[in-house]
């Protein structure tokens, strides 16, 4: 794929409304911000959203907005306007941020996408689909209490739990074993993959498995 070219810089993306873009996407990455959580695999979206951000030429640099509980990037690609968000408030309030987001950029949910890990898919596989329940993480859940289940979904496997009997939420706040970071790179260029095929495309999230093990 050709590099994007990068755009002028904005200097308020709060005020980021291009003319003639057909749709506003938002993408959520979850996760715990910081330095005491990073490369858990709890912050698996956040992982894979930085990377996107960064390599993608269009997406400008993340800044703070306190006002919307999150960090924000924004971009265009295709014929989208494209939000990219961290939200700041720990996992189980993250809905909070995407509510204030969707209701300062007036973005419907099924424009939305959420990146997180989930414990019941095993390591190396990444599920897509569109809507459903949160299967237990809270994340999620906060989410889904703000905005409805009607939004996409890429679910990053990080299980199962070594050994059987820990704690699942000490697993899930423990880093990637050295083994496994030895494939996030796999992982985050596939997460990137899915988003520009999304982007690009029609805009609907395929039911489907990938694997982005090596």
């Amino acid at each position: 794929m050709a590099l994007f070219q990068r755009r002028p810089q904005v200097s308020d993306p709060t005020n980021f409304y291009t003319v003639g873009l057909n749709k506003t996407t938002l993408i959520v990455g979850l996760g715990n911000p910081g330095a005491k959580y990073e490369m858990t695999r709890h912050n698996a979206g956040f992982l894979c959203l930085d990377e996107f951000v960064s390599k993608t030429e269009e997406m400008e640099s993340w800044i703070d907005k306190k006002n919307l509980k999150c960090q924000l990037s924004t971009g265009k690609i295709g014929d989208s306007r494209v939000l990219a968000v961290k939200p700041t408030t720990f996992m189980n309030l993250s809905g909070e941020a995407v509510r204030a987001v969707l209701d300062f950029y007036k973005i419907n949910p099924e424009n939305v996408i959420v990146i997180h890990d989930e414990l019941d898919i095993e390591f190396g596989q990444i599920r897509l689909r569109q809507g459903g329940s949160d299967a237990g993480h809270n994340g999620v859940k906060s989410v889904s209490q703000h905005i409805g289940e009607d939004y996409g979904r890429v679910r990053i496997g990080i299980g199962p739990k070594q050994p059987p009997e820990i704690n699942s939420e000490d697993f899930v706040l423990q880093k990637f074993s050295a083994a496994e970071q030895a494939q996030l790179p796999n992982l985050t260029k596939e997460v990137g993959a899915i988003i520009t095929e999304y982007l690009y495309g029609d805009q609907q999230l395929p039911h489907e498995t990938r694997t982005f093990l090596v």
